[in-house]
Parts: C-alpha cells; sequence; structure tokens
C-alpha cells in the first residue's frame, strides 16, 4: 500500500540555525528554510515525524542547487538530511536550477517515532521546503506534484475565524503606524506579518536606514505621533538594529490593548463580495493552522501590493529600469586571522569591481543592489541569490586576492538574508501622484503626507558595471531626466502633498494601501518610498480607517463626505 508522509518547512519543531524564509511565498507558494551561516554551517534544524509504521522508506527531498541558474560550479548550499541522527545517504542541494524533488534513496526505519534533521554542510545558503518519505520504494519519480497535501503526521490544526474593524497587512513602518494609529481611536485590528519580527526593511533582519523625515512644525499636529513612538533611543537608525531592537517595537505593539499581533502569518487568499473584501485568509508558518479576518476595511502595507493583487486591485508596475532589492552586509578587523573558504560559485571579482564598505558599517552599503530589469515578483529570488554571489564573492576577494594580507584579521558579521525591496506594485488609487505634482508643490486640499525625500531612482552604476554588464549589482541614484531639480532640497521646506486619494484603491471598495505600493507614478515613487514617510502614510490610513468606523463608510467617502473630521483627527486646527 503506497503512502506519503509529508514534512513540511514550516514544521520543523527546532530550526537551529535555519531561518524560515518567507519572502518569496507570492512567487513560489510556501516558506522554506535556508541556511544562511555566512561560510560557517549552521546548528541543525529538527523535527520529529510519526509514520504510520516501520519498514523500508524512500526518502524525497524539495531542494535544489541555487547557482545553477547561472551555470556556476560547486554547489554551495549541500546539506544532509538526518533521521535518527543518521545521514540517509546522499548530499541534497547540488543539482537542478529550479525548485524539485531529489531523491534520497530508501532506508529502512525500525520505528514509527522518528527525529529529523537538516544538517548543513557549508553555512552557504543551502535550503530545504520540504522532505516526503514514501512506501512507494520502487518509483524513480516522487509519486505527487509540488506540494502534496498530506501531513507528517500532525493533528488538524486550528483553522479560526475572527472579525475585527481593520485587518492591517504587512509589519514594516507602514503597517505598524497603520494599526497602532486606528487601535489608539478604538477600533479593533489584527496586524498579519509574515516574519517573526517587526520593521519590514528597517528590522534587524535587513537593515535598510529610515530615511525621510518626521517634522515637529507640521499643519496636522497629531500627524508623526505614532512613528515617533516607535523611533526609541535603542535605535537610532535601522542600521545598528539588533534583536533587542525588534523585540522592544513589538513591546510596543503587543502593549496596546485594541490590537491583535499576528506575527508569522501571511494572507494567502481572500473571499470577495462583488468589488469589495470580505475576508483574509492568513496562513502560519509555525504550525499547522490558519485565520479567517473578517473587517470593515483592509490595508495593504506589504509593500509588493500583495493583498491587492489578491483581491483583484488595479494595479501598475514597470516593465523594466527598477530600483532593485539590496541585500546589506558589513565586517569587522578581529583580534586574531580570520578563515574564509572558497568561493568558485560567487561571482568572480577583484578588488576594484566593487565599492568596499567601511569597517563596522552596514549603512553605505545600500548600493548593492540587482534585479534591475527583472520581474520584482516572480524573479525576487533570483535576485536576492544574484546579490548573495555578489557580496561573497567581493568578500572572497578581499580574502584571497591580492589585499589579501590587508583584510587577514577580517570577518563578516552581517549579510541580510531577505533582502530590501524597492520597487515592485504600484496601487492605482483614485489619484495617481506625479513627479511634476512635486516639483511644482501642487497644493491638494487632501494632502496629508509631507515629501521630505529627494526625487530619485536607483540605476546601475557605470563605474561598476564591467564584470557583469548584463546583470549589475551596484547602484546609484539619479534624478529625473530634463530637470537637475529635486522634489525638496535636503534642509529646504516640506512639501504637505500626498493626498489621500493615493491611499486607497481605486477599485476594490475597502481596501487602503501605506507605503511603497500606493498609488504614484514611476518617477514619483523614488520620493514617498522612504520609511518614515512610509510610517506617516500608514498614520494618516489608520486614522482614516477610524472615521470608516464610526460612520460605517468606506474609503473614498472619507474623502467625499468627511474630510473634514479626518484633518480634525490628525490636529488641523480648522478646515
Amino acid at each position: 500500500m503506497n503512502a506519503e508522509v509529508l514534512v513540511e518547512a514550516e514544521h520543523f519543531d527546532d530550526l537551529g540555525g535555519w531561518t524560515l524564509d518567507t519572502g518569496f511565498v507570492e512567487s513560489m507558494g510556501s516558506p522554506y528554510l535556508i541556511a544562511h551561516g555566512l561560510g560557517t554551517p549552521v546548528a541543525d534544524a529538527t523535527t520529529t515525524v510519526r509514520l504510520p509504521e516501520p519498514g523500508t522508506w524512500r526518502v524525497w527531498v524539495r531542494t535544489f542547487d541555487w547557482v545553477a541558474r547561472w551555470d556556476a560550479s560547486g554547489c554551495p548550499g549541500r546539506f544532509e538530511v538526518l533521521v535518527d541522527g543518521e545521514p540517509v545517504g546522499v548530499v541534497f542541494g547540488t543539482e537542478g536550477a529550479d525548485w524539485h524533488w531529489q531523491d534520497g534513496g530508501v532506508i529502512q526505519i525500525g520505528k514509527p517515532d522518528i527525529r529529523v534533521s537538516l544538517h548543513d554542510l557549508t553555512g552557504f545558503n543551502g535550503r530545504c521546503d520540504a522532505i516526503c518519505f514514501s512506501r512507494d520504494c520502487a518509483s524513480p519519480q516522487p509519486p505527487f506534484g509540488c506540494r502534496p497535501s498530506v501531513q507528517a503526521g500532525w493533528e488538524p490544526g486550528e483553522n479560526a475565524s475572527s472579525r475585527y474593524d481593520f485587518v492591517v497587512v504587512g509589519g514594516g513602518y507602514a503597517g505598524m503606524c497603520a494599526a497602532v494609529s486606528a487601535a489608539r481611536l478604538g477600533l479593533s485590528v489584527a496586524l498579519v506579518q509574515n516574519r517573526p519580527v517587526l520593521g519590514g526593511n528597517g528590522s534587524s533582519e535587513i537593515r535598510v536606514p529610515l530615511r525621510g523625515l518626521n517634522p515637529d512644525e507640521t499643519p496636522y499636529p497629531l500627524l508623526g505621533r505614532t512613528l515617533k513612538s516607535l523611533e526609541y533611543d535603542a535605535q537610532p537608525n535601522a542600521s545598528k538594529a539588533s534583536d533587542t531592537d525588534d523585540a522592544a517595537i513589538e513591546r510596543i505593539l503587543r502593549s496596546e490593548p485594541n490590537l491583535t499581533l499576528l506575527l508569522n502569518h501571511y494572507v494567502a487568499s481572500v473571499e470577495m463580495e462583488g468589488n469589495r473584501i470580505r475576508a483574509a485568509n492568513a496562513v502560519c508558518t509555525r504550525r499547522p493552522s490558519s485565520v479567517r479576518l473578517e473587517a470593515h476595511c483592509f490595508a495593504d502595507c506589504t509593500g509588493h501590493g500583495t493583498l491587492g493583487a489578491l483581491a483583484g486591485a488595479e494595479y501598475a508596475i514597470a516593465p523594466r529600469d527598477l530600483m532593485g532589492m539590496t541585500n546589506i552586509w558589513s565586517w569587522e578587523i578581529a583580534p586574531e586571522p580570520q578563515d574564509f573558504p572558497n568561493t568558485p560559485w560567487a561571482l568572480d571579482l577583484k578588488p576594484g569591481d566593487f565599492p568596499v564598505p567601511p569597517e563596522g558599517k552596514s549603512n553605505g552599503t545600500w548600493c548593492w543592489e540587482s534585479g534591475f530589469n527583472l520581474d520584482p515578483i516572480r524573479d525576487l529570488e533570483a535576485i536576492r541569490d544574484w546579490n548573495l554571489r555578489a557580496v561573497f564573492g567581493a568578500w572572497s576577494a578581499l580574502k584571497h586576492g591580492e589585499e589579501a594580507q590587508k583584510y587577514r584579521n577580517a570577518r563578516l558579521t552581517f549579510v541580510s538574508a531577505p533582502g530590501g525591496v524597492r520597487e515592485s506594485r504600484r496601487l492605482i488609487g483614485d489619484f495617481v501622484l506625479s513627479s511634476d505634482d512635486m516639483l511644482q508643490r501642487v497644493e491638494f486640499e487632501d494632502g496629508f503626507v509631507p515629501v521630505t525625500w529627494f526625487l530619485d531612482r536607483h540605476v546601475p552604476d557605470p563605474n561598476y558595471s564591467g564584470p557583469y554588464r548584463d546583470n549589475p549589482f551596484i547602484a546609484t541614484g539619479i534624478h529625473e531626466p530634463g530637470t537637475d531639480r529635486e522634489a525638496r532640497p535636503r534642509h529646504g521646506k516640506p512639501w504637505w502633498g500626498i493626498p489621500y486619494r493615493c491611499l486607497y484603491s481605486r477599485n476594490i471598495v475597502n481596501l487602503f494601501m501605506a507605503g511603497r505600493n500606493i498609488s504614484t507614478t514611476y518617477w514619483a515613487l523614488g520620493a514617498v518610498r522612504v520609511m518614515r514617510t512610509c510610517g506617516l502614510m500608514g498614520e494618516v490610513v489608520g486614522t482614516a480607517a477610524a472615521v470608516c468606523a464610526r460612520h460605517g463608510c468606506l474609503p473614498r467617502e472619507v474623502y467625499k463626505t468627511y474630510l473634514g473630521e479626518l484633518k480634525r483627527l490628525l490636529g488641523a486646527s480648522s478646515t
């Protein structure tokens, strides 16, 4: 009798040194485990599995060789699967340019309850999506598709349903500010975040510095209070973020009595009633459960516009010449010599092919960016992996190249595994903000959020494009062609210009948005994408959600009927 038992990545009890990567769920359909050890093998991830019976089982592992898509040699992501401490006999992560089921051979299992472990061999980003034990030992092919529905002996998980006034998806600064602002105005709020930490690009995992201003002089004195409460002394800027910073932000949100925080959850589907979201279904990445979230209004603060895309919201996305993803890294000088493995699979670089970040700094490495002409959703994993090849290739060049003696005691201290993304979907609202609006400082009656950053975009840096001209990995900033002006001089007066009408969907009637996925043109995105500006958008959206709850109305009606009330809630002295 054939049977299959699946051990999915999210079902591992102890992740050890492996990280559950949820950044590519939209493109590949599931989170997976990655061994991000900076060249040092990470501790085993382990879990207990109950098989129907002992006997002969064939092992399948869903994985791939993550550099094979570029025909690179070396197989950096090698790992083993251990059953009760013994390797099954095959090294995984050694074949295939795409995710697939790699055959682990046939093993004898003497008891139904076994301990399964992922044993990293390299520290260089081996990855595993799932392990399958199959009783069909004779078949040379896996007996199922990409992700079968069988489970590893788990009891049926909780599938709860909850009703809220407001559901926010995405736990970066836009999402946090939207959720907290609404909760402090008395709404029952759920905040869904697909990572174990909050902060998005400003978290300790990614460490993009907070940029933009939270001005003290403002026509809306109450705007910015929530953002300021999340910027505390322990985190002067996100480039110095630590696990302690993540915990401090989490404590702030968990202290809000009206806010339910759902970390390690991602929205997999939505239920629609015509052009209105009725519910969002959030799947937990750490146990077999999900929660159905009903609400009067929703906010897409995912950056990618994921909730909006699931709901059928209209959006725009540039076909090429996008701003890319950055994987920040840093290093330091240790008291003693530091080894680093050879990396034949990384980009073949030499000093001069890249800018060396200063010792101990990660703040200056935003320019390690790629993906300018790739799809920012479908190709996101490949963009991140190219960045990793660039970073490890650069570090190998320093450790093993002509200047090796200079870097003899140097060691990597950080390379972000999830990357910081700048551009993907822009959800379309009732108004699409343009760069001309900013340059002309148009005064909109619903202009709430200040623009305090340059009107800039990132493009490949021609000074470092030689070795890999077709897929560059170093960026520089430019301003809009045809003008040498900026949306705002760095020390000039802010322009209070992002209209409220950019913060809700044109065709999904109960969907707000805040962050880099709001309704702008290609060039206007350059000035509104930074995190403090996104946080202020979130405050406006959270406040508008409170207006919707009070009057039983929808986001568009706030603009048409209750704009004065929104202004008063944000502290305007008169309307």
